[in-house]
């Protein structure tokens, strides 16, 4: 069998346990794909990245394809994944939202994804855009090392192990942002539709491997080999691992079940983009091409 080389850019951290488990276990090798695993700095360099082909696949939230979209790139979200697992975390000294008046926020980039969800949030309780600044750090690792280090930097969204970390550090856990927000589609695979043209096949067997790695690593018979690949691919400790397991594994709030896509959780991110550059929501089913996921389940079953 040949193999096919995919260079696939992803945010580590919670979601990606998966991609590790189908690695680890050679779900990948099984079907032929030898995949590269490559971190992220921030959103835009992800977007940027697969637009020029750099990547052939990318996991990020699922926002940033519809900024590849309303930037005429033409982009598919493959697969669903997640709510993003994420929390607002806010500096000590802070009481309640409306203190983060006049305070600078940290965020990936300004116009993108988890910045919309941080600017709904506060708009909620009374604070428009002018009412803050916003620093651009990056990815979460560096939005939390921008928070620790920093406490001018005064809020930021934060997902495991950044989150469990924030709380440890003596950051103040403002509580879920789903919880206020509602459903929300987190983190996606996207790819661009010239390339799943090209190589639907590839896309299929990727989407399989993916979809196995999840029901390996859901599998409570699992759950210390599974806890273990987080503590080995993201260096943590033990009990970070474990606490990062519980999150992902949760039956409710966890990662989606054979990558379930929750046709929910997208409206509401394309509501809060378009609420953020007002203007009407761009249409959901041009930007989601299941397609190759029915097919990977179906593969799955042979």
């Amino acid at each position: 069998m040949s193999t096919t080389r995919l260079t696939v850019m992803v945010f580590p951290g919670t979601q990606t346990l998966p991609l590790f488990a189908a690695q680890a276990n050679g779900y990948f090798a099984k079907r032929g794909l030898d995949v590269q695993l490559v971190p992220a700095p921030n959103s835009e360099e992800q977007r940027r990245g697969l637009a020029e082909g750099r990547f052939e696949i990318v996991h990020g939230a699922a926002d940033q394809c519809v900024a590849l979209a309303a930037a005429g790139t033409d982009a598919a979200i493959v697969a669903g994944g997640d709510n993003g697992f994420n929390r607002l975390f806010v500096q000590p000294d802070i009481a309640r939202i409306e203190d983060l008046r006049g305070r600078t926020l940290v965020a990936d980039v300004a116009n993108t994804g988890w910045s919309f969800v941080l600017y709904d949030i506060l708009r909620r309780h009374g604070l428009r855009r002018g009412d803050y600044r916003i620093h651009e750090a990056g990815a979460p690792v560096r939005r939390f090392e921008a928070m620790r280090d920093s406490k001018d930097m005064a809020a930021a969204i934060l997902n495991p192990p950044y989150a469990i970390h924030a709380r440890r550090a003596g950051l103040k856990d403002m509580g879920a942002v789903a919880d206020t927000v509602g459903a929300y589609l987190g983190t996606v695979p996207y790819v661009l539709r010239s390339w799943a043209r090209e190589k639907p096949d590839v896309l299929v067997s990727y989407l399989a491997a993916t979809i196995a790695g999840l029901r390996w690593a859901l599998d409570p018979s699992n759950a210390s080999e599974a806890t273990a690949l987080y503590a080995e691919r993201l260096n943590l400790p033990p009990d970070i691992a474990r606490e990062m397991y519980s999150v992902a594994s949760d039956s409710k709030h966890g990662l989606a079940r054979d990558a379930a896509f929750d046709r929910e959780g997208f409206d509401t991110v394309l509501r809060l983009r378009a609420t953020a550059e007002g203007r009407e929501p761009m249409a959901a089913e041009p930007l989601a091409d299941l397609t190759h996921r029915r097919r990977a389940l179906a593969l799955l079953e042979q």
